[in-house]
């Protein structure tokens, strides 16, 4: 009879390693009582890499998955394959994914045809519209249909699970591990690398932080936005725009046309955890296509717009902390206009409380898998 627990835990994109690393941190203080091992897919490599190494994670497997130009079809059959392979060999007690990418997805699904349990860290998030966002709000579903325990952030979440019949006694409301992960990254001690980064943290006047590179919002949405940019530098001579551009090509071919060269808006490369979230303490608000920054903003109380049709995480805008704007250029100007001229509007978004939890889920998440499962 096995005396520890083993616990393997995939991760296989920044968010994931985001939210994940609390919850492997935590797995490491119980030595005694449990064998953890973490697992990447490297879905996304050089963004992955950077956020392991802020968090002090090694894994223990690396599946280097990522090819240029691959097809959602062949990043999640490749990731089927290899991770039922890491399973069979290693015969975890549990699997613990994290959120809505096809990492989360193929590894589920491997996990099940293995039958090995599966633990859903942020289970229950719905937009309830299956194109957006796309392919994570059936991602996240498909997930759903095949975990076994459902770590849900809010209580929002866990009424999603029940509705679609998960029982009551599977499902445990933990908060978001993002603010467990936002308070870790808080004391880490860090220094602007390179003048640029300096220089933007440190310009005067009020700093807008963007992010935008969701799959459904690529050419003509995307190219609205960026002209809303455009404008409100025009509008606003205090502003300055700083914007990490992802990496894939269809979302830098369409934000370089528009956006190169224009004053004021600073068009960087990916930047690693630790900058980002230093970029968001400075910012005055933030607009982004982003799930996590949704959760993660709010911590800092920074208005968050968010440009995408629906979202999967209403309680920001049901606290007040969040806008959804859409894509629309004349909406996104006027919504930022109005939290750049009127400060009680402003004070309202910045100051409400934030839902997303105290910063103690990760070891929620972990008092259940000792309570609930057995080696």
């Amino acid at each position: 009879m096995k005396s520890k627990l083993k616990i393997l835990s995939i991760v296989g994109t920044r968010p994931e390693v985001i939210k994940m690393a609390p919850v492997i941190r935590e797995l490491s203080k119980h030595p005694g009582r449990i064998e953890s091992v973490v697992v990447s897919t490297a879905q996304h490599r050089e963004m992955l890499d950077q956020t392991l190494k802020v968090f002090g994670i090694k894994p223990d497997v690396d599946l280097n998955l990522m090819r240029p130009n691959q097809t959602l079809a062949q990043i999640t059959t490749a990731a089927i394959e290899a991770v039922e392979r890491v399973l069979r060999e290693m015969k975890p007690d549990v699997v613990l994914v994290q959120g809505d990418t096809t990492t989360v997805f193929a590894a589920s699904l491997a996990a099940f045809y293995c039958r090995i349990a599966v633990g859903h860290v942020e289970a229950g998030l719905r937009s309830f519209d299956r194109w957006n966002p796309y392919p994570e709000e059936i991602n996240r579903r498909l997930a759903d249909v095949l975990a076994d325990y459902y770590f849900a952030p809010t209580a929002r979440a866990r009424e999603n699970l029940l509705r679609e019949g998960v029982p009551t006694e599977k499902v445990f409301v933990t908060g978001n591990t993002v603010v467990d992960a936002l308070r870790y990254a808080a004391g880490v001690p860090y220094e602007p690398r390179g003048p640029e980064i300096k220089n933007i943290l440190g310009a005067a006047g009020r700093l807008i932080l963007v992010t935008a590179h969701r799959r459904e919002n690529w050419d003509e949405p995307l190219a609205n936005i960026c002209d809303a940019f455009c404008e409100l530098v025009r509008e606003f001579p205090d502003l300055n725009i700083v914007y990490p551009v992802h990496l894939n090509p269809k979302v830098r071919h369409t934000v370089q046309a528009k956006l190169n060269g224009v004053d004021r808006i600073h068009l960087i490369e990916p930047v690693d955890y630790l900058t980002l979230v230093h970029l968001m303490k400075r910012s005055h608000l933030v607009l982004t296509d982003s799930g996590g920054i949704q959760e993660e903003a709010p911590t800092f109380g920074k208005p968050v717009l968010v440009m995408r049709k629906v979202t999967e995480r209403p309680e920001a805008a049901e606290a007040g902390l969040a806008l959804i704007v859409g894509t629309d250029r004349e909406r996104i100007v006027a919504e930022t206009r109005r939290l750049l001229t009127d400060e009680t509007a402003y004070r309202r978004m910045s100051t409400a409380s934030n839902p997303y939890g105290d910063g103690e889920a990760a070891r929620r998440i972990v008092e259940v898998l000792l309570d609930r499962v057995s080696p």
